[in-house]
């Protein structure tokens, strides 16, 4: 399997190896390089392939996962989930609107609710 772009790693770099791949890997997700469903290597494989360790890859997937981009499947694999917090953020707000605005709010009133809410 591989990425439908070329991840690089600078083995003498400043920023550490995983934090390359996690920052690539997100990057590709946000410009839509990479989509919801897509698939990554397998931890052993992306590893070999860009002459890593299996842990530092893993802990580049294990970010990935907590920040919300992808999600371990066990042997089905890691899989894309789409932008993270960020599009969940973005959706979550999308419902609240439309709610609110079903419920007869105007845009001033959903602000002063969601000012509240932030307390």
């Amino acid at each position: 399997m591989t990425l439908p772009f070329e991840l690089v790693v600078d083995h003498g770099g400043e920023e550490p190896p995983f934090e390359q791949v996690r920052r690539q890997v997100s990057e590709a997700v946000t410009q839509g390089v990479l989509v919801p469903g897509d698939k990554l290597p397998p931890v052993r494989t992306l590893a070999t392939d860009l002459g890593l360790a299996t842990n530092t890859v893993a802990r580049a997937y294990k970010e990935l996962e907590s920040a919300g981009l992808v999600a371990t499947r066990g042997r089905a694999g890691t899989v894309v989930l789409g932008f993270g917090t960020e599009q969940a953020a973005r959706a979550a707000t999308a419902a609240y609107v439309v709610q609110a605005r079903h419920l007869g709010l105007s845009d001033d009133e959903v602000l002063a609710h969601v000012r509240r809410a932030l307390g």
